[in-house]
């Protein structure tokens, strides 16, 4: 019986260690499915952009104030979703203030494609958000989305 079950975790432990082994390339086709699948599902056929680096993103409200750039304070309200809908984290009402530089790479790339006031989603591939080590909540090689609103650049 000790034999089975070490038989099944040694499977179970390489099929979980695979998806680390992929390059980047090789997972982002995986990743690239299933946010085509994620977009078809929720009907944004048409309304998404994407940008070289493979960030997919709705531009719901541009905004009316200025544009940050990568190196700004900002505030923003969120909700941070699995492509299956469930909710791994989202802001206060208030929004969470942080520095451009010392968050995921979506978000160093898409906060700035709105300016304050302006509101979206970003569809991040694996490797633009925690690749795959993941981290204490998010798995390895998650594909994130994520509902923003710039409420405003602090510098």
């Amino acid at each position: 019986m000790k034999i089975i079950f070490l038989k099944i975790c040694v499977i179970a432990f390489s099929i979980a260690s695979c998806n680390k082994n992929l390059t980047v390339e090789e997972q982002y086709a995986i990743d690239k499915d299933i946010i085509d699948q994620y977009i078809a599902d929720n009907g944004l056929t048409g309304e998404v952009e994407v940008t070289s680096s493979g960030l997919h993103y709705v531009v719901s409200s541009i905004g009316t104030g200025n544009f940050p750039n990568t190196t700004n304070n900002v505030t923003v309200r969120y909700t941070g979703k699995f492509t299956d809908n469930q909710l791994f984290d989202q802001s206060a009402e208030a929004g969470a203030t942080f520095n451009l530089q010392h968050v995921i790479q979506g978000w160093t790339e898409g906060i700035p494609l709105f300016k304050e006031g302006g509101e979206g989603i970003l569809i991040l591939p694996s490797k633009l958000a925690y690749g795959p080590n993941g981290n204490s909540s998010i798995p390895p090689n998650s594909v994130l989305v994520f509902d923003v609103e710039l409420l405003n650049i602090v510098d």
